[in-house]
């Protein structure tokens, strides 16, 4: 299969290629495409890549080029994982909401709906190309956050996508570890929305682990996602990560105001990365990559890529229609969670129902990310407007006029409306 990877000179291209020649039975690659307007990135990263593939005697042939016609072309399947207006724009996300006491995160909040005005867009651009010059029944995997509101943006424009992130993927990982089984024993009961999940099981050998794991390690596991322990003891279910801007929100805005921003760090990450690329004896992953985040984002990929060939028919967390699965959604709306693919389309797994407490919130957040998304395809500041006010994070009206205001100021250069 020929890979096209839209923002392949992205940092993080070098644990993809790993994960390729680390698990190169699970998916036959013939040529990767890295498609990315940066050519000096592209560059630094291509070169790392190609050494890398040469070290493991991958077969796969590696084309850089800034391109995307030129990139997708006969593509089987297209990876998008850009970030519009790279760290500068995800430095601004995390703090001008700090100025009306909000949270400061790219997908979470009003920083999360300033990167979906500015993604969406340009994402449906470039899958507008992949549509025209692909291969007919190639697959987009969305990589890009907001992953749930890109996702359905390219579900309602017709496109064949699915959304993909590791969070599921990480979760699994570290219960396979603490229970002494292998990844694919566990099976997940993951159900939300994306960056809005909650483990609800982990099944292994049919029997439900996760009362066993909450009641032994409770502390452990309340540390991991840094929320109270008796907070995961009421609910009986491990919320991720990103609950934390809803169920410890004050205490995430202290923690930032008095801390250095992600985005600074990562930027810092970035260019020791970059300089280690661009050192032509280096053939391998750097260590220093696992600092960059995105933990077994090549073993997600991978898999979902090993799905949609035929090649793995175990049900994996991915963003795809509701479709009745939660029935107090639209059945349009994007969910996140398990699924297996039937060689045409990705079928979720059943659901059962959610608490009243979880169902409120999905409900609140499926509403706004709704508003978000028209306010990204069609623009406009009363679209925006209403999209912030929606937001549970945000709800009070001045609240949001100012954040809008905010928004629209630090995104002026991305947004053709504004």
């Amino acid at each position: 299969m020929k890979l096209a990877i839209v923002g392949g000179g992205s940092t993080y291209t070098p644990e993809l290629i790993s994960g390729f020649t680390r698990l190169r039975e699970q998916l036959a690659i013939d040529e990767i495409a890295l498609i990315d307007t940066d050519s000096q990135r592209l560059d630094l990263v291509s070169g790392i890549s190609r050494r890398m593939l040469t070290r493991a005697g991958h077969p796969a042939r590696l084309v850089a080029t800034t391109d995307l016609v030129a990139g997708v072309a006969d593509a089987d399947a297209v990876l998008i994982q850009l970030r519009v207006g790279g760290q500068d724009a995800r430095e601004s996300d995390e703090t001008w909401p700090h100025e009306v006491d909000c949270i400061g995160q790219e997908t979470t909040g009003p920083g999360g709906l300033a990167k979906a005005l500015r993604t969406v867009p340009l994402v449906l651009s470039i899958a507008d190309t992949v549509r025209e010059h692909a291969k007919p029944d190639a697959w987009i995997v969305d990589f890009t956050n907001p992953v749930g509101i890109v996702t359905r943006a390219l579900l309602e424009a017709g496109h064949r996508a699915v959304g993909l992130c590791n969070v599921a993927i990480g979760f699994q990982r570290r219960f396979a570890a603490n229970l002494g089984v292998e990844p694919d024993a566990v099976q997940l009961g993951h159900v939300g929305l994306n960056h809005l999940t909650w483990e609800r099981s982990v099944r292994v050998g049919g029997h439900d682990r996760l009362p066993q794991l909450i009641e032994g390690q409770l502390a452990e596991l309340a540390d991991e996602v840094e929320l109270p322990e008796a907070l995961l003891a009421q609910l009986g279910v491990v919320p991720s990560y990103y609950l934390r801007y809803y169920y410890a929100h004050d205490e995430v805005l202290h923690e930032q105001r008095h801390n250095a921003s992600r985005a600074a760090q990562v930027r810092a990450i970035e260019q020791e990365l970059l300089s280690i690329y661009a050192d032509e004896s280096v053939d391998e992953k750097p260590e220093i990559l696992e600092r960059r985040g995105g933990a077994f984002y090549s073993e997600a990929a991978i898999q979902v890529l090993a799905m949609m060939q035929g090649e793995d028919s175990v049900a994996r967390v991915v963003n795809l229609r509701n479709d009745g699965m939660l029935p107090f959604l639209p059945d349009d709306h994007v969910i996140e969670v398990p699924a297996r693919f039937n060689g045409a389309a990705f079928v979720a797994e059943p659901v059962d129902a959610l608490p009243d407490d979880v169902r409120g919130l999905v409900s609140a957040v499926a509403g706004y990310e709704r508003l978000a998304l028209d306010a990204a395809v069609h623009g406009g500041r009363g679209r925006t407007l209403r999209a912030m006010r929606a937001h549970p994070l945000v709800l009070q009206h001045d609240r949001a006029e100012k954040l809008t205001d905010l928004l629209l100021a630090a995104n002026r250069p991305f947004l053709e409306w504004a």
